[in-house]
């Protein structure tokens, strides 16, 4: 019991070291993605689009154009998706519509942008498959 409690603290101890040589060897990775959302004929204002591992979020702005470019550390590579919490054409039902896409592992980065992955313009009254609802984004 004795010598398990003492590997234990060693390895608490050292847990910061290991932490920081983590980050040393994870690489710095990221992706940008761009476009404009519609619904209809008008621009879609408001609509939250996320590239997931986090990397970035923003709102669409008054044209329904949205820019995103983030980046992260890790130590294999990064599956990158663009997430889109919209409610176009979703009347009064609760929680928003979601729909997700692939982003090129082309349009990654190591920390600096070269290329915008760019969706042009999307028409969000589409049902697209695979299509979800959240509440809780």
């Amino acid at each position: 019991m004795l010598r398990l409690l003492i590997i234990l603290v060693i390895f608490t101890s050292n847990l910061p070291v290991l932490q920081s040589m983590a980050n040393k060897m994870a690489k710095l990775q990221g992706c940008g993605v761009k476009g404009r959302l519609v619904c209809g004929k008008v621009p879609l204002v408001g609509a939250k689009p996320d590239i997931d591992d986090l990397l970035a979020e923003n709102y669409t702005d008054s044209n329904g154009q949205f820019q995103l470019n983030g980046a992260t550390r890790e130590m294999s590579t990064i599956e990158t998706l663009l997430k889109i919490y919209h409610d176009c054409d979703d009347g009064i039902r609760p929680c928003q519509r979601k729909i997700m896409w692939h982003i090129p592992s082309s349009y990654h980065h190591e920390g600096i942008l070269k290329e915008y992955f760019d969706i042009g313009t999307v028409n969000m009254e589409i049902g697209f498959p695979g299509e979800e609802r959240d509440c809780r984004h």
